[in-house]
């Protein structure tokens, strides 16, 4: 069964994904991703490494929830291979962002400060 992805019109908030509240639409507009079409261009993975390097802990859910919602799909419909490959890719993401020498906890008081990401 295919699952269709939100369509909607240019300019869409990413809301218009299923499983994206107000809490995560929050999030990635702290990393610079406003719209839908923002988030499709750059793809869950990508998007979910600028929510990383905002200093966020690694949470696998929320990584399959961008993934499921790009699809149109329940954010509880990843199971099996499927559920195990996204994770060897979050995994794989963690130790990349980990050896890259992004420093979040600095991020994180740049963000308290008003200096960091969210400028």
């Amino acid at each position: 069964m295919t699952h269709p992805t939100a369509d909607g019109a240019p300019g869409d908030p990413v809301t218009v994904f299923r499983n994206i509240g107000p809490s995560q639409a929050e999030t990635l507009a702290r990393v610079g991703i406003h719209t839908a079409d923002q988030l499709r261009d750059l793809g869950a993975h990508e998007a979910y490494r600028r929510i990383l390097r905002l200093g966020t802990r690694p949470h696998f859910v929320m990584y399959y929830v961008l993934h499921m919602a790009l699809q149109g799909r329940p954010w509880n419909d990843c199971q099996g291979a499927e559920r195990d490959a996204l994770r060897a890719q979050f995994d794989a993401l963690k130790v990349e962002e980990a050896a890259s020498g992004n420093d979040p906890e600095l991020e994180r008081f740049l963000n308290a400060i008003g200096t960091g990401l969210r400028r």
